[in-house]
């Protein structure tokens, strides 16, 4: 690594980028004490990424301008290259990929090689996503042995578990996106696999669509089911029933999305490696088997220019097109080199990545970026001016491309690839954009994620002593400041619903240019979707965020006219629609009044009871149960040794749900709540895995009460998933839940 210059300047870095740095990027003592500085970061990952120029003579670039120019590029935070890349350049481990597919062949050695392959990956910091379409369908015969096939389901459940046991890249858990096709003979188990909440929760899952299945949808006609091994028919279902299931799962819980096979292959640009099968775990990179692909975004709201918010075409004076220009030719050199200065888990993905030579260079800070030119992202304007920026990256990305390959060489598969043929000239890289999440980079960078609506203007972020901060758009925050509008009552207005829509001070105008995902009707979710991917080589990051009361019918509309309109997937998530959504602002509403005078049982004298010993990943827990009249009246449970705040937790759980309990809640609805929860150590016992001490708590009483019947975790309107690191609200965008608060996320990027 280079010496780091005299008067090299020192990142701007707002609060949050400062906490997220501190807590996920900088190398750090045995002590967990960071030893490295914003500075120190972007400097190693700079001079890392460019001392591999030194490997080709005819670049116009020293190694040390190059660095320097990679330096500014980032700390300017004009564009930032994936999570793995700032966390491992220039260190030993040297994994700088985020995203990664697996095949998983029909034999025991090959899918039991892919959950090895795949904790290697998780390990190293990156994500999985495989396809389960090869496997034999459920109780075919297995003829080495004779036995039954157990199906797909069953084989993606012990990949689940096994990647709850490894911590991905010593930060996360690892992300996995199960996809399966319509025409498998499993289909209908694998669309109802998450009907039972907390299953399959280190998967996202989509449905590998057809363009034989959306025709036979469209005729009312029925469809073949194909066994993949013996090639041979092995069923027929009506299209439009299970067209309409994945509508129903999809409107219960958001899982699983889908995506369209046929045309992500058309724009395969190295069929003669076979099929694209999988993609990432949040759908917007296609993979082959055993390909990785690393990601960088640049930030749109930079390349601003004041002034123009007046004019008839904002946006053809409003944006800095040369420095945009400028920053997607190095972007482009960033992320080719970075696949020469990564170290892979597995030869096979170093052979393949080196072949095909893939990057995704995508984009943050579009709703941002509309905020500043006033224009609206649900409006025509908007769609115009995604296809004009996206076009003009695709175009320049391209021209990068060419002129590495120019420097350097083609990248190897080049000329079997599809691009002779469309009288495309020599590339360096198979391909070249992707729209990917950004929910950690958009932090580091203060910009708005990926091509995303805001989820929320101003939202309170909770601080140490009980203090309650309110964070606003930067962008939304200077209008209001201009008009003399911040004021702390129009503020709590605003952190309630997160949204302006209904706040008269505010004027019209602005009202409809500052709209949050909410805001949005469905289809320009879609529209704003479809111009992106008309400009972009892999696909695109996005979720259609829907309001609960959105209908089924809301969400086949979406499905449909993301088919007409050619994207690649889609993901759809309707607000509450399970306990596992969060939002980010101070309403929620209620199915139910609850009444506020409870009487509370007073214990009797006497109770009977048991003890039962359950191993959690934080100890030996001895959970007592007593009872009155046969059932639960009250619980204790102690763990560890006294005055351990892990006994002071379960003693805490203990008494709580012992008031609930005394209170006349049902033990079902108490189970209901406590089932599922996770936690840092989850364990193996005799039911599969127990998460938590709330879930083990949870496994002791519907085991005793419930005489087998299984409960799912409870769903309403207004139970939300909180961060388990900082307990902030969670929200789902880009195909993931993620933190708006300390960049904690449950998938890749």
């Amino acid at each position: 690594m280079l010496t780091i210059p005299p008067h090299l300047t020192q990142p701007e870095l707002n609060r949050n980028a400062e906490l997220v740095l501190a807590k996920r990027y900088f190398q750090k003592d045995d002590a967990g004490i960071p030893i490295e500085d914003g500075q120190a970061l972007f400097w190693r990952v700079a001079s890392a990424i460019a001392d591999q120029e030194s490997k080709y003579a005819a670049s116009p670039w020293t190694v040390d301008e190059l660095a320097l120019a990679f330096y500014h590029m980032m700390t300017d935070w004009r564009f930032l290259p994936n999570s793995p890349t700032l966390m491992n350049a220039g260190l030993p481990l040297g994994q700088l990929s985020a995203c990664f597919v697996l095949p998983v062949g029909d034999s025991i050695e090959e899918i039991f090689d892919a959950i090895k392959y795949a904790a290697m990956i998780h390990k190293s910091g990156g994500g999985t996503g495989f396809s389960f379409s090869r496997l034999r369908p459920k109780d075919s015969r297995v003829g080495s042995t004779g036995g039954v096939a157990s199906g797909p389901v069953s084989f993606l459940r012990i990949f689940n578990t096994a990647t709850e046991q490894i911590k991905q890249g010593g930060t996360r858990r690892g992300a996995n996106m199960g996809i399966l096709r319509v025409d498998h003979p499993d289909i209908l188990d694998f669309i109802r696999a998450k009907e039972k909440d907390g299953e399959f929760n280190n998967f996202n899952l989509s449905v590998g669509i057809t363009e034989a299945f959306m025709k036979a949808v469209e005729e009312d006609e029925d469809y073949a089911l194909v066994n993949p091994v013996t090639g041979k028919e092995h069923n027929r279902l009506r299209a439009r029933d299970v067209f309409n299931l994945l509508v129903e799962k999809a409107w219960q819980s958001g899982d699983p999305g889908i995506v369209f096979l046929d045309r992500i292959n058309r724009d395969n640009p190295t069929p003669q490696f076979g099929p694209i099968e999988s993609t990432n775990p949040c759908g917007e990179q296609p993979l082959l088997p055993y390909e990785a692909c690393n990601l960088g975004s640049i930030n749109l709201s930079r390349f601003f220019v004041p002034g123009h918010e007046e004019e008839v075409d904002p946006a053809q004076n409003g944006i800095d097109w040369n420095e945009l220009e400028k920053t997607i030719f190095l972007a482009v050199r960033f992320l080719d080199n970075v696949i020469d200065a990564s170290r892979f888990p597995l030869e096979l993905i170093s052979e393949r990545v080196h072949v095909n030579r893939k990057i995704g260079l995508g984009v943050m800070g579009w709703a941002d970026l509309l905020f500043q030119l006033r224009i609206p992202y649900d409006s025509p304007e908007a769609i115009a001016l995604a296809e004009r920026v996206m076009g003009f990256i695709e175009a320049k990305g391209r021209q990068a491309s060419m002129q590495l390959a120019e420097e350097r060489g083609p990248f190897p598969a080049y000329a079997d690839s599809v691009y002779p043929g469309l009288g495309i000239p020599p590339l360096r890289n198979a391909t070249i954009t992707t729209i990917a999440p950004t929910g950690t980079l958009s932090i580091l960078a203060g910009c708005s994620s990926g091509v995303e609506p805001l989820f929320a203007l101003s939202f309170a972020r909770h601080v140490m002593d009980g203090e309650k901060l309110v964070e606003t758009n930067p962008h939304f925050e200077k209008v209001l400041h201009e008009l003399g509008l911040d004021t702390p009552d129009i503020l709590e207005k605003i952190v309630q619903t997160g949204s302006v829509q209904d706040i008269t001070e505010i004027p019209s105008a602005l009202r409809r240019v500052f709209v949050t995902a909410m805001d949005i009707a469905p289809e320009w979710h879609l529209r704003m979707q479809a111009a992106f991917q008309r400009h972009t080589d892999n696909a695109v990051s996005k979720t259609v965020n829907l309001p609960n009361s959105a209908t089924r019918e809301d969400i086949y509309s979406i499905y449909w006219m993301a088919y007409e309109e050619g994207c690649k997937g889609v993901t759809v998530y309707r607000d509450g629609c399970k306990s596992t959504q969060v939002l980010t602002t101070g309403s929620s509403p209620k199915t139910e009044e609850q009444s506020p005078h409870v009487i509370v049982r007073e214990r009797p004298d006497f109770v009977t009871g048991f003890t039962q010993k359950v191993q959690t990943g934080l100890g030996v827990m001895y959970l007592t149960v007593n009872e009155v009249d046969g059932k639960p009246f009250e619980i204790f449970a102690t763990i560890g040794k006294s005055g351990h705040s892990v006994t002071a937790k379960a003693e805490a759980i203990g008494r709580l749900v012992s008031l609930a309990l005394r209170s006349g809640i049902d033990v079902e609805a108490i189970i209901g709540q406590l089932k599922g929860i996770g936690g840092e150590h989850p364990v193996f016992q005799k039911k599969g895995l127990l998460l938590s001490i709330p879930d083990a708590i949870a496994w002791v009483l519907e085991k005793r009460y419930l005489k087998g019947k299984s409960v799912g975790h409870h769903v309403d309107t207004f139970t939300r998933q909180v961060c388990p690191e900082c307990g902030a609200e969670l929200v789902f965008q880009e195909g993931c839940h993620h933190c708006p608060n300390c960049a904690y996320t449950k998938c890749s990027g």
